[in-house]
């Protein structure tokens, strides 16, 4: 059982399914408009021959992203006592770090995501199918690995509860829907404030990621102050109502933070937060020969 966890009701079935399904809404979205970038330039080069292996390389990609996940849920789920605090808070750091740069990242390089693929894609038919594969597999795989970290906090704090892999689950699908129907041009969506929304809400939870990963090395030895309390309402403070199952499920907050928790949480949010939020300076596009497919130039648009 997770250190957030113990002593408390487990996060509500709503609630992980609210928290690891918009999760999985986003960052299938950006996965799906990856793919669905590639498809459509291949589409338009007419080059369906190696569509095939740009599938072999996203097969292979959610492969690993599903490897990564089983390996660090169940695999820590073996461990017990002070290994497996240890183990929990090294990798939310390792978590916070990676999903921390890919936010950053997408913030910055989503406007020529799709210039920066099709180009790699064209290189790559130079090669050889192999090249198309490998290329494919780390432009999804990349949003996978966030995907998969992001979820495994989820889960350390549902005390081995599956609702937060269904959440997800059904966040993915409903992303992979809405990637067909802008595909064929059936649906808008503003991007720009979609990613900038569901960006800030990943801050957030990163940063209560971050706070579960000090206090669980603080419980393994490897941090101080374990005892030091900032406040403790857990006297007022009803782990079973609404309020406290998306506090904890959600944002992983607990009612009795030690000092250096709330320390790390809020110097979190006050240097990442205004990173992500900053404007973003416009640089002038570079002009393409032949228009994007419909599905594809919206993205370019709204982004």
């Amino acid at each position: 059982m997770s250190v957030l966890a113990a002593g408390a009701d487990a996060p509500s079935i709503a609630t992980q399914l609210f928290g690891s399904g918009l999760i999985g809404v986003r960052e299938g979205l950006e996965t799906g408009i990856v793919v669905m970038i590639l498809v459509a330039f291949l589409v338009k080069s007419e080059r369906r021959d190696a569509l095939k292996w740009v599938w072999v390389g996203v097969g292979a990609a959610v492969a690993m992203v599903v490897a990564i996940f089983v390996g660090i849920h169940f695999g820590t789920s073996t461990v017990t006592g002070m290994a497996a605090e240890l183990i929990s808070g090294l990798a939310s750091l390792v978590a916070v770090a990676i999903v921390t740069a890919m936010v950053l990242w997408m913030r910055t390089a989503a406007a020529s995501m799709s210039g920066h693929l099709r180009a790699g894609l064209d290189r790559a038919l130079a090669i050889g199918p192999v090249a198309v594969a490998t290329m494919a597999f780390f432009a999804v795989g990349r949003e996978g690995v966030e995907t998969a970290l992001l979820l495994v906090g989820y889960a350390e704090n549902a005390a081995g509860s599956a609702w937060p892999l269904v959440g997800l689950l059904l966040g993915i699908a409903v992303a992979a829907v809405l990637t067909v129907l802008l595909y064929v041009g059936a649906v808008r969506i503003d991007f720009a404030r979609f990613f900038r929304y569901t960006g800030a809400f990943l801050v957030v939870v990163a940063a209560g990621i971050l706070a579960y990963g000090v206090r669980a090395l603080q419980i393994a030895g490897w941090l101080p102050g374990g005892s030091s309390l900032a406040f403790d309402v857990s006297s007022v403070f009803d782990t079973s109502s609404w309020y406290g199952t998306v506090l904890q499920g959600i944002f992983n907050f607990r009612p009795d933070p030690t000092v250096l928790q709330v320390i790390a949480w809020v110097a979190y949010l006050a240097i990442v937060m205004p990173l992500f939020l900053r404007p973003v300076k416009a640089k002038n596009a570079a002009p393409q020969a032949d228009p994007a497919p419909s599905g594809e130039s919206e993205i370019n648009a709204s982004r």
